[in-house]
């Protein structure tokens, strides 16, 4: 096999593992329902299901990424892969509330590790420009469109068989995953010794990060402006501040504050979390406005995102590779972002008894291709000026702003719909009217929310600058020929 064949064969891998891990972020929801009747939550305790995951997903993603820096990207993917393996088993075979919400908080921290260090090791396999815009637009599509194939196969596997295969599923998967990947994937050598972790640092932005998604995704149920949740935020201020001054003095600092100093890092990472917030919310709302209000079952739901599916599908894995080629990152981001906000707009006018081809594929569509033209060059802003021992990092803190901002995103405008469904209900609308009038709601703000990220991507994207690893190259091959 040559180089060059080894290298997309080690990326269908890596792609194949973070689809795995991108599945269950949405998975479960469908089976839900069973999960409740079964096991014998309550509504309250019900949403540490979904929670449990993302709490510790959201929090390790950082920690993740600079492991793999320290010990190893092919090492620790495979730990992952392995441990959220295992992790699926036990949630799979899970007979109590306790050991079910265990085993999920373990596949986060193993899924964290995961998504954190593909993407390092992507950008390591893929140095060559052209290449690398193809292999991330692989990667776009499965981290977009995994979240819809998530919400068919929950809705067959539940369907067919029952809530246990949700997870049990992952088995063949993660075995197949790791079995493939481990002779195909490089041997890197640590970038510091391990001496050099950063231990203070790490526990300080790992517990701020997972506070910050606890205020985030139970604020819904004690109030934005309750004690917890002010006191949550205030709490993860402090923890961020305190590490912003750990980092500082540190000798071998978690996150090299330098980083941010790269205007399209920073500035992709802003974009990151506003695009997450409008599109996660934009998944889960409009599934609850195609199950609530016009009364699709599991299964027609996730027939219904098949459009954007293909659409992600082509755009991610081939043709956004070449808008970035031709075009530059900044205008194929722009665009994107704003087709996404034109499809949150469709939404925000779709009525109660809307039909599909008139009221909903056209926002599939225009969502899916904003999706996919949008995804592969924000992911290449944001890494393309990273150092290379610092590769794993930034992929941590992008994976991280996707995570943060879709976390807010979904618990502020889900909030946002429920009080305006609950004040439509409180002046006599009919319960169907008022539900959608709240989904209008939240849809009309992602809309903003999507088209101020194309704004600011547009307006503050720098195009035609030398990655760091060009200016490295340049004054290497200067020096050879002197």
């Amino acid at each position: 096999m040559t180089q060059v064949r080894a290298r997309w064969w080690a990326l269908y891998g890596l792609c194949a593992g973070v689809l795995m891990i991108v599945l269950d972020t949405t998975i479960v929801n469908v089976a839900l329902p069973s999960i409740r009747e079964d096991l014998r939550f309550t509504q309250t305790s019900l949403v540490w299901v979904v929670n449990a995951y993302m709490l510790t997903f959201g929090g390790f993603l950082l920690l993740g990424g600079r492991l793999g820096d320290l010990f190893g990207r092919r090492r620790m993917f495979l730990l992952g892969v392995a441990s959220f393996t295992l992790a699926s088993l036990a949630c799979g075979a899970a007979g109590s509330q306790t050991l079910l919400i265990v085993a999920r908080a373990a596949q986060g921290v193993a899924g964290a590790v995961v998504s954190a260090v593909a993407l390092s090791l992507i950008m390591d396999l893929f140095t060559e420009p052209g290449e690398r815009a193809k292999a991330m637009g692989i990667y776009g599509f499965v981290c977009s469109a995994g979240g819809s194939i998530g919400v068919l196969l929950g809705g067959i596997l539940t369907s067919a068989l029952n809530w246990h295969w949700i997870f049990l599923v992952n088995l063949p998967i993660g075995i197949a995953v790791y079995a493939f990947c481990r002779p195909r994937l490089p041997e890197a050598s640590r970038a510091v010794p391990a001496s050099g972790l950063d231990v203070a640092g790490a526990v300080t932005v790992t517990s701020a990060l997972m506070l910050a998604v606890y205020a985030i995704v139970d604020a819904n149920r004690a109030g934005w402006a309750s004690a917890q949740t002010i006191g949550s935020l205030a709490g993860t201020s402090l923890l961020l501040a305190l590490f912003l001054g750990i980092e500082a003095q540190a000798r071998a600092p978690l996150v090299p504050l330098a980083l941010f100093r790269s205007r399209n890092t920073a500035i992709a990472n802003v974009v990151g979390v506003l695009w997450a917030a409008a599109m996660f919310a934009w998944f889960f709302i409009s599934a609850l406005y195609l199950q609530r209000v016009l009364g699709y079952d599991a299964l027609s739901v996730g027939l219904a995102f098949l459009p954007a599916n293909l659409v992600m599908a082509a755009f991610s894995a081939g043709l956004s590779a070449r808008m970035v080629m031709r075009f530059g990152i900044r205008r194929p981001l722009a665009m994107g972002l704003l087709m996404a906000s034109a499809g949150l707009a469709l939404f925000a006018r779709a009525p109660a008894d809307a039909t599909f081809t008139i009221d909903v594929l056209p926002a599939m569509l225009l969502l899916g291709l904003g999706a996919g033209i949008a995804f592969n060059p924000m992911l290449l802003a944001a890494m393309s000026d990273a150092e290379p021992r610092d590769s794993g990092l930034a992929s941590g803190v992008v994976n991280t702003s996707f995570m943060m901002g879709g976390a807010l995103g979904l618990a502020v405008l889900a909030s946002l719909a429920d009080a305006s469904s609950t004040a439509a209900l409180a002046r006599g609308v009919p319960a169907t009217m008022a539900q959608n009038a709240g989904y209008h709601v939240a849809f009309a703000v992602g809309a903003v929310v999507a088209a101020v990220a194309a704004l600011i991507g547009g307006a503050g994207i720098r195009t035609g600058a030398p990655t760091v690893r060009r200016r490295r190259q340049r004054r290497s091959d200067t020096l050879e020929r002197t």
